[in-house]
């Protein structure tokens, strides 16, 4: 028996009323467990500045990271799958990432990030950057959606391969180790400058991405029917690559990478609110913020031992999601 979706608006405030929660949970939680109540007083003999510093830039950084850049995923993941037509189809799947996390992982091998912090993301939106440029090199000016995956995936492999370099040839095992832990993904010990400096990229790209949404629709029905309506594919692909490519890129250079969840959202809200791609960009978007805050939050909870790192709980609870749902396109398949 097939679920009725229910309204958009019912679902869209629901989702949003969770994120909130789970926004605030996220600045009073802290690791163990401890709540932000019990973290100042214990401080309240240093002084109120001291509090200000945990509130201002501990937890509020790290909450907003997490809405944002689940946000990022959830919407990137939901208008990639409209676009290319494959429920398969996640931010990484444009290279984006993979050219995010070399410009990172490059920083630390030159010994840059340990001037400043800051180079971290600066390095990771520029390669990014370089990744959407390469992609739109390989696929052309009126490229086809295969093309535009092959090249991804090429550009992907190439990243890696690059990065796996950099590891194997790191001068010294704590700079290895350190880039290792940060393409584990995490939202630890970030600052609100790095907030700052992402922000406008990812807004950019959520306002090309959006600007797809009634193209998305008529895609749905094939690309000769876009073009009927008045659709240009050329302007629609590039406007959703960019955005995905410009907003995912920005999201990696700072919190490392964080997988699945740009798949996995996009799939849990469709019995929702339905099928179609630009009904599914909006709740997508918070549900992909809901799922970062919560995962975040789960590796704050353990007492003791080093803290869990974000991509791993995400892929823990993806992988497994994905495996189901390969298993259930091939029963569907004819």
């Amino acid at each position: 028996m097939t679920r009725e979706p229910k309204s958009a608006w019912t679902v869209n405030a629901s989702l949003a009323a969770l994120t909130l929660i789970l926004f605030i949970a996220s600045i009073y939680v802290g690791r163990g467990g401890e709540l932000l109540a019990q973290k100042f007083a214990l401080i309240a003999e240093t002084g109120p500045e001291i509090a200000r510093l945990v509130l201002m830039e501990v937890r509020l950084p790290r909450a907003l990271l997490g809405l944002l850049v689940g946000a990022t995923l959830g919407l990137s993941g939901a208008a990639l799958q409209g676009l290319l037509r494959n429920p398969l189809a996640e931010p990484g799947l444009i290279g984006a990432s993979s050219g995010a996390a070399l410009g990172a992982v490059l920083i630390f091998y030159s010994g840059l990030a340990a001037g400043t912090a800051m180079l971290v993301p600066v390095g990771g939106v520029a390669g990014a950057l370089a990744a959407l440029g390469i992609l739109y090199l390989l696929a052309g000016r009126n490229p086809a959606i295969v093309t535009i995956i092959l090249a991804g995936v090429a550009i992907s492999a190439f990243s890696g391969a690059l990065t796996s370099l950099a590891l194997n040839l790191s001068p010294s095992p704590y700079a290895a180790l350190e880039i290792v832990f940060w393409m584990l993904g995490s939202l630890t010990d970030r600052s609100m400058a790095q907030v700052w400096f992402v922000l406008p990229f990812m807004g950019l790209g959520w306002l090309l991405v959006a600007s797809t949404w009634r193209a998305l629709d008529a895609l749905a029905l094939g690309e000769d029917t876009a073009a009927t309506l008045g659709f240009s594919m050329r302007s629609v692909t590039l406007r959703a690559i960019l955005g995905t490519g410009l907003a995912v890129g920005a999201a990696v250079s700072v919190t490392g990478v964080i997988g699945f969840v740009g798949l996995v959202v996009p799939h849990l809200m469709r019995p929702l609110v339905g099928q179609r791609p630009a009904s599914l960009l909006l709740p997508s978007a918070l549900g992909g913020a809901a799922l970062v805050l919560a995962a975040d939050i789960v590796v704050r909870l353990p007492v003791g031992g080093p803290e869990l790192k974000l991509g791993v709980v995400t892929a823990l609870l993806g992988a497994p999601f994905f495996l189901w749902l390969i298993l259930r396109t091939r029963r569907e398949a004819p």
